[in-house]
């Protein structure tokens, strides 16, 4: 078995994700052959070298990879865990160890978010260089004048930078409310709130429907569901694996 980052054979073997094995390096917990990792990381054969995470040995074959679409009730954080003792996307799913969430869906939105142990796929899915498209459903009091929408679709500046949505369609509209379908490829925090917040339009509610063509569909608020080998499959095309 030929040698690699050590970053890289955590993530592969399902411990964390690619920026979490950074972490678990930076904060001293990785040792290789019983002495504790650089933080910077390093090369190891993991057919001879024995790898730990905080004293736990990490198998060289890991076990076949998981890959989950959970539909996220409101209130819930999109963590590993939560300090403040809130609910976590995991708390949702059955033999969760390994697993985490790929990027974030804040805790006031719904809908869906992947839960996975692979740790090359969720760099590469929340990574801007890929561009991965998600899809949220907006609800609005109200109507939505034409004008508000053409500035969503041109794109509002925030205080981090200018916005680049892929599509926003009107998909109803009437006295009492409107619902809008938002297709963006980056990943900023609470970025589409934001950009409604910017043109005037207010939300009353806001689910993720679609993440990189996997959809959310019927699937009932809080359950768990495994990703069929097609989807897994067109993941990995969508970013190259």
């Amino acid at each position: 078995m030929p040698a690699e980052r050590l970053g890289r054979f955590l993530a592969r073997s399902g411990i964390a994700s690619r920026r979490a094995a950074d972490r678990l390096l930076a904060e001293g917990r990785v040792a290789v052959n019983g002495q504790t990792a650089p933080p910077h990381g390093m090369l190891v054969d993991p057919s001879r070298d024995r790898v730990t995470v905080d004293g736990a040995a990490v198998a060289a074959e890991p076990p076949p990879r998981r890959y989950l679409a959970l539909n996220k009730p409101a209130g819930v954080v999109s963590t590993v865990r939560d300090p403040g003792g809130r609910p976590t996307v995991l708390d949702f799913a059955t033999e969760a160890r390994g697993l985490f969430p790929v990027g974030r869906l804040d805790i006031d939105s719904r809908g869906l978010i992947l839960l996975t142990d692979d740790g090359d796929l969720a760099m590469r899915l929340t990574h801007p260089r890929y561009g991965v498209p998600k899809t949220y459903r907006l609800t609005v009091p109200g109507p939505v004048a034409s004008r508000q929408v053409e500035q969503l679709r041109a794109g509002p500046v925030l205080d981090d930078g200018p916005t680049h949505p892929i599509s926003i369609k009107v998909s109803r509209q009437s006295s009492r409310r409107t619902i809008l379908e938002v297709v963006i490829a980056e990943g900023r925090h609470r970025e589409v709130r934001r950009m409604c917040s910017v043109v005037g339009i207010p939300l009353t509610d806001l689910v993720r429907v679609e993440v990189a063509g996997v959809r959310l569909g019927t699937q009932p608020e809080g359950s768990v569901r495994e990703l069929s080998r097609a989807e897994v499959r067109r993941l990995r095309e969508l970013v190259h694996l």
